[in-house]
């Protein structure tokens, strides 16, 4: 029993390392050689992990090989635009200019419901404010609404917003991010000053942000309430 624990764990670790080189984008969105390979990795890591009989070995170089396989294929998709078709195929339109390709919805087996459903998903809700609706190779579908169905940008009342850049973590769950404070050129000192101001110590902060105009956000932990006995 106590064996198998540790394979688990040891395989555990093992695949979390594979995931991790194979890169960020896997954990989202998968292309279909991707997902290929994670199934795989699946059915290859749960045969070792239990059955202690079975060498560790036996999992895990096939995953590496698989590993390997990813790299290759993810070379060749950088390289060959016609191999990259071939391997992840290609975007397929759906809704051209405002009017639904049927042709293209029955080679891609998708129904007029299914097309619904992941309009709601992207905030649109009826097929006559969709002006193109592209099926991509990731199974996501990308709409593109008529420009009067829009939202309103800045730029359609020629306003030019101020830059904002992007808001930087200060504190986390107590912790202060000392690398943060580095980027944006203060020290700890400074953000005792600004915390200060909310009433408490950095230490008991929940979570503390600047934003790129400068602004502050914060919030304080909650006090664990002590048992009645």
């Amino acid at each position: 029993m106590l064996i198998t624990f540790f394979r688990a764990i040891i395989l555990y670790i093992f695949v979390l390392l594979v995931m991790r080189l194979m890169g960020k984008r896997e954990i989202g969105q998968l292309q279909p050689f991707e997902l290929a390979i994670a199934i795989l990795i699946a059915d290859l890591v749960s045969i070792p992990m239990t059955d202690t009989g079975i060498p560790i070995t036996n999992g895990i170089i096939p995953i590496l090989g698989l590993l390997v396989m990813h790299l290759l294929l993810s070379i060749i998709n950088l390289k060959s635009v016609k191999l990259r078709e071939i391997v992840c195929g290609k975007p397929r339109i759906l809704v051209y200019r405002g009017k639904i390709d049927e042709d293209a919805l029955r080679k891609e087996r998708f129904t007029i419901n299914e097309l619904q459903e992941r309009l709601r998903g992207s905030n649109v809700i009826s097929l006559g404010d969709v002006e193109y609706a592209i099926l991509e190779t990731s199974g996501q579908v990308t709409v593109i609404q008529k420009p009067e169905k829009r939202n309103a940008i800045p730029e359609d009342f020629n306003i030019k917003p101020e830059y904002e850049g992007i808001p930087y973590d200060l504190v986390v769950d107590g912790k202060i991010m000392k690398k943060n404070l580095e980027q944006i050129n203060k020290d700890y000192n400074w953000l005792c000053m600004q915390i200060e101001k909310f009433g408490y110590k950095p230490e008991e902060t929940l979570v503390a942000t600047i934003d790129g105009k400068g602004q502050i956000f914060c919030q304080k932990k909650q006090t664990k309430k002590k048992s009645k006995r």
